[in-house]
């Protein structure tokens, strides 16, 4: 069975490896991918990637999706961590029982969503990072990939592939 991703990413200074790496081998497992953002149009990651963000996170519905993943990279604080939408989003795709996944600095927007509580999780090893993820009720774990039933949490642009293989596995492909 196929799927339809939904990738959220900053409209700047996302990590491009954790789009791109982990969207490949979605891709290549036949799942569908969609690229949504805090606004719609461009956007342009840390390296220089530049990628159309075809939806707002504020025009999504969580049913029309089958798994959200979650890009970090340094514009993740300044543009996902506050955004209502992007947790609305991710405690819609959850309670529907569908796959929720967020890698290096976007982790925090699954604690402040409050799907941690109780649960493993890792993300890029920053002060701010791992202080969001304890106040949100996580146990913190330096590992670079961290499944916790439908919650897939990773560490970084090096755990990109693995963080990809993990969710390619997480839908059975």
């Amino acid at each position: 069975m196929r799927y339809r991703v939904l990738f959220v990413i900053a409209p700047e200074r996302f990590r491009d490896e954790e789009l791109l790496e982990p969207r490949r081998l979605l891709e290549a497992a036949g799942h569908r991918v969609v690229v949504a953002s805090t606004k719609r149009g461009a956007a342009v990651g840390m390296r220089g990637a530049q990628v159309r963000a075809a939806t707002s996170v504020r025009d999504v519905a969580a049913g029309d999706y089958d798994a959200l993943v979650i890009a970090g990279g340094e514009g993740a604080p300044l543009h996902l961590w506050e955004s209502e939408a992007a947790r609305h989003l991710a405690r819609e795709t959850y309670a529907r029982g569908r796959p929720v996944a967020a890698i290096c600095l976007a982790s925090p927007v699954l604690a402040r969503a409050g799907l941690l509580g109780g649960k493993r999780a890792t993300c890029y090893p920053d002060t701010r990072a791992i202080i969001e993820l304890k106040r949100g009720g996580a146990s913190y774990v330096d590992e670079p990939v961290v499944v916790e039933g439908t919650i897939v949490t990773a560490s970084g642009p090096e755990a990109a592939p693995a963080f990809g293989a993990a969710l390619v596995q997480l839908l059975g492909a």
